[in-house]
């Protein structure tokens, strides 16, 4: 067990951001993560939180004052139709298990970033496809009881970017294992598709420097009033529902390029809030918090962020 010390976050974020943990430790089995958290808790010392690819959490500056479990938890196994995967595997090479062996279904994830464990907690959705509409159970175990549970699809309780394992009872729940339906395609079809959604992706959003993705949430259009689905109407998508997308809102208000210290709302897709100059968690937080306000100030909107904070 190789417990480590003020080990630098920002070391593993996408955004390059983050403060060091007071304790760091890799897991690569259900069976190193259940002896972990044996001795974590036996201490009764350490907080725990748990990263996997970095790409969706914005860690504070501070770092975190307690134990980071890395999840490295992979692997990928056929079981008839259906491949059980563990938790720290990346989206990447999922979809690349899926061309080599014929998988249709993911297809939408071309260009995903991540693990499918956070693709699951918070329910990763693009071109109109949702991570729920392949999972048939996760497999989870509890941080401080140590209980194994298996959830099907429905007691995921999957909502828009959202699930049990994000805002519900499973949040104190390590997921180790994901099980996805996918079906049998023409491979080449299935390589052009993902290609498509990675090329899509390369030309709209701002590869050239650090993010987290979509900092918030789209808006549906069901919660809108009115008179804003009339002046929304035009720039209204389907994904997988409609939906008024956050970052035309953001360019309507002028927010394009506005900066805070190292931190910049992208010029190119202003729901990206990226990294060009050695930003801070604080500078980027500046630059939510002036988004929603100017948001609600102008559309009596509240805007919801998508990524996550840690520490």
């Amino acid at each position: 067990m190789n417990l480590q010390e003020n080990v630098l976050l920002k070391n593993y974020s996408n955004y390059k951001i983050g403060g060091p943990a007071k304790h760091f430790i890799e897991v690569e089995s259900t069976e190193e993560l259940k002896d972990v958290l044996r001795l974590v808790n036996s201490q009764a010392q350490d907080k725990i939180a748990i990263l996997g690819g970095g790409t969706n959490v914005l860690i504070s500056d501070e770092g975190f004052d307690g134990l980071i479990i890395l999840n490295r938890i992979k692997g990928i196994e056929r079981e008839g139709g259906n491949l059980r995967i563990g938790s720290g595997t990346s989206i990447q090479d999922i979809l690349e298990y899926c061309i080599e062996n014929s998988l249709s279904g993911l297809e939408w994830a071309g260009g995903l970033p991540g693990t499918i464990a956070g693709a699951v907690r918070g329910n990763a959705g693009a071109f109109k496809g949702e991570t729920k509409d392949n999972v048939v159970e996760v497999e989870s175990l509890g941080l401080e009881n140590l209980n194994e549970k298996i959830r099907n699809n429905a007691q995921c309780q999957f909502g828009y970017r959202n699930s049990i394992f994000k805002s519900g009872e499973g949040l104190d729940e390590f997921i180790t294992h994901v099980v996805l339906e996918l079906t049998l395609g023409d491979q080449e079809e299935i390589k052009e598709k993902i290609k498509q959604k990675i090329d899509y992706r390369n030309n709209r959003h701002p590869m050239n420097y650090p993010s987290l993705g979509s900092t918030f949430k789209n808006i549906s259009l069901d919660s809108l009033s009115p008179g804003l689905q009339k002046e929304f109407a035009e720039i209204v998508k389907i994904d997988p529902f409609p939906i008024v997308p956050t970052t035309k809102l953001l360019a309507l208000c002028g927010l394009k390029g506005k900066r805070v210290g190292g931190a910049m709302i992208s010029d190119k897709h202003p729901n990206f809030i990226v990294n060009i100059d050695n930003a801070t968690a604080k500078d980027v937080k500046a630059l939510i918090e002036i988004a929603k306000q100017i948001i609600r100030e102008k559309y009596n909107l509240s805007l919801e962020e998508e990524i996550i904070y840690l520490g």
